[in-house]
């Protein structure tokens, strides 16, 4: 299974952290954020690695090169100075990805989720990993019943940026700017999105203050 790091943000809540920076190159103990993501996807036996990237992306290449020092390969797919929201950038990067089901992951969360036991099933077009609402996102996105995520009334969970996806979730989009949201919930609707809770180390990296608490428990 291929794997995509979704590193296209521009990170205009963490200004002034990201005015000379990608924020997936922010150091947590003088190691990029966005290398703790391929290493773990690494360890997990998952080594072919697709990354996009737009504000920057030229010190995320540099940085990373074509993985081997990382005994990964690394391919980039870049979105220029305006980046195409993560389905819009997904679709561009298919043929990067190919036909197989991979899975993607926000460059901006910090996790220890086990990317070796993330699978979709055979009928499903995505597979979701969710978390317990966090305080910056009381009031969740999805319901989770069972292994199968649903809208509506109910207890809600938070998307944690990670998930695994068939490309035909993507194939028919535009070539264009594409948000995520509107694809998966239209697919939930359908019924062919699973899920689960994941309850180990997760942390959104979205503002600085949220960066700076990381850096401290880090430490």
């Amino acid at each position: 299974m291929k794997a995509m790091i979704l590193a296209a943000g521009r990170g205009e809540r963490m200004r002034p952290l990201t005015d000379t920076i990608p924020k997936p190159m922010l150091p947590v103990n003088g190691k990029p954020l966005i290398q703790y993501h391929v290493e773990r996807l690494v360890m997990a036996g998952i080594n072919d690695i697709v990354i996009n990237h737009s504000w920057m992306g030229e010190k995320i290449e540099s940085f990373l090169g074509d993985g081997h020092r990382f005994n990964a390969s690394i391919r980039y797919s870049p979105e220029g100075g305006l980046p195409l929201e993560t389905a819009g950038g997904i679709r561009r990067a298919l043929p990067l990805l190919g036909k197989s089901p991979f899975i993607a992951v926000n460059a901006d969360v910090w996790t220890d989720y086990p990317f070796d036991s993330l699978a979709i099933g055979p009928d499903d077009l995505a597979h979701l990993v969710l978390v317990r609402n966090p305080t910056h996102h009381p009031e969740g996105d999805f319901c989770l019943h069972g292994d199968r995520v649903r809208l509506g009334p109910g207890p809600r969970l938070t998307f944690a940026g990670i998930g695994a996806y068939h490309p035909d979730l993507f194939t028919d989009l535009p070539e264009e700017i594409y948000p995520l949201g509107p694809l998966l919930r239209e697919a939930i609707s359908e019924e062919n999105v699973s899920g689960e809770e994941y309850r180990g180390v997760w942390q959104d990296i979205g503002t600085p203050e949220r960066f700076n608490q990381l850096q401290s428990a880090d430490k």
